[in-house]
């Protein structure tokens, strides 16, 4: 897909669409009594969750006939743009630790985020199935068709690439999600402490376009595979840097606003919605970085 100024207009369109539809007329679905409280799933409620899907999924189909005939590139960028706004609006993580000094608590609430990114990432998968739905009604001549593409990923060594591609985008991910998502360098022997909105969003884009370029790279896998590892990195933030009385030690000797990592300082809603935007900013990156490799050699 070439990144013509009639495709940066689809682009803008599709982000509008979210941004407007789900960021902010769908915002009282989650918005904390506390303006100041972070956006967390428990906000929706089962009802919420069921609206918000819906609206995800229609969302998804209206992309991709706005994008048309880029719909499926495009169009699976409308929910991420509309949780961005969500993630913006959001208070901070550190609004959690505060509210949970005790060790067992602060443990408790490290615990209950661990889920959470699943239930962000089927809301953008509610879009993208919205988008495969559309794709299906009028589909792309030439275009291969969803369930040609996943019976690729059923043979064993497709399975064995994809499980190794998540393992290398987690650890990716994860690396520069601490170098950039702090105030100061990694080679610094101090704990994380919370970013600042925009330090965040940064972060969560340019992480993950990073590792989805890699992905494509090394592993000439798609934008989905990477989005999906996003899901993966709080449990692994927390497995390999809350470990032993880590979180006990934090508790009582220091403030609520300093971390082990700097991933642990991002919400679930903010790793998955910026994950979903830097995989696809990532692919595209290197679907062109490898055009312009084969032009420039010819």
């Amino acid at each position: 897909m070439e990144l013509s100024w009639v495709n940066k207009l689809r682009i803008a369109l599709v982000a509008a669409l979210g941004s407007i539809v789900i960021g902010i007329l769908a915002w009282p679905m989650v918005a904390p009594a506390d303006p100041m409280a972070p956006v967390r799933s428990a906000n929706a409620g089962f009802s919420g969750t069921v609206v918000l899907l819906a609206l995800a999924f229609a969302l998804g189909a209206i992309s991709y006939f706005l994008a048309w005939p880029h719909g499926r590139e495009i169009g699976i960028l409308t929910v991420p743009f509309g949780l961005t706004v969500w993630a913006t609006r959001s208070g901070p993580m550190r609004m959690l630790t505060q509210a949970y000094p005790q060790p067992a608590a602060r443990e408790a609430l490290l615990h209950s985020l661990r889920f959470e990114p699943i239930y962000w990432l089927l809301i953008v998968a509610a879009g993208f199935a919205g988008v495969i739905v559309a794709q299906h009604l009028r589909p792309v001549s030439g275009t291969p068709t969803t369930a040609s593409r996943a019976k690729g990923y059923l043979k064993t060594e497709m399975i064995i690439t994809v499980l190794v591609t998540l393992m290398v985008v987690i650890l990716i991910s994860q690396f520069f999600l601490g170098a950039f998502a702090r105030d100061l360098p990694r080679s610094a022997a101090v704990a994380a402490s919370q970013p600042a909105k925009g330090q965040i969003l940064f972060a969560g884009v340019a992480a993950f376009a990073i590792a989805a370029f890699a992905a494509k790279k090394f592993f000439g896998l798609s934008y989905i595979w990477p989005a999906i590892a996003s899901v993966f990195v709080i449990p692994f933030a927390e497995v390999a840097y809350c470990r032993g009385d880590t979180i006990q030690s934090f508790a009582e000797t220091q403030p609520a606003t300093s971390f082990p990592h700097a991933v642990l300082a991002i919400l679930p809603i903010q790793l998955v919605a910026l994950g979903a935007i830097g995989s696809v900013v990532g692919y595209w990156t290197a679907v062109r970085y490898d055009h312009w490799r084969t032009h420039e050699t010819a």
